[in-house]
């Protein structure tokens, strides 16, 4: 019964930010390793962020870094990925991912997908 809710998503202006949560339930959160994937229309699926478990390290892809923050709240099972000068190039749906337990944040193997939540940035 692993859940994990994402919500946040919505529709903002190129430059503008969003913050995206996901709520987790059902296993030992401060466990896991997660994770935040997107998916944009006919594109593959790509890796945004990642952060350790303790949410002591981080890591993003080139084309986010330095406009995105991933963060987790394990007091309150959620990660969040808080996301600023928002492009065009950004629309898509994005989805909170959970790693197996033990696994370091690098271990490409998923355990659990939320459903996702849509991003669009548009004039």
């Amino acid at each position: 019964q692993v859940q994990l809710v994402e919500t946040g998503g919505g529709l903002v202006q190129p430059g503008g930010s969003l913050r995206l949560s996901c709520a987790a339930s059902g296993f030992a959160f401060s466990n896991c390793a997660m994770k935040w994937y997107r998916q944009a229309p006919g594109k593959e699926r790509e890796l945004v962020a990642r952060i350790s478990n303790s949410g002591t390290v981080t890591s993003y892809a080139t084309f986010v870094k330095g406009r995105f923050t991933i963060s987790r709240d394990n007091a309150k099972n959620t990660v969040y990925l808080q996301m600023n000068s928002l492009k065009l190039e950004d629309t898509a749906v994005y989805s909170c991912v959970k790693g197996y337990s033990g696994a370091t944040m690098y271990d490409e193997r998923n355990d659990y997908w939320g459903q996702g939540t849509q991003v669009t940035v548009s004039s």
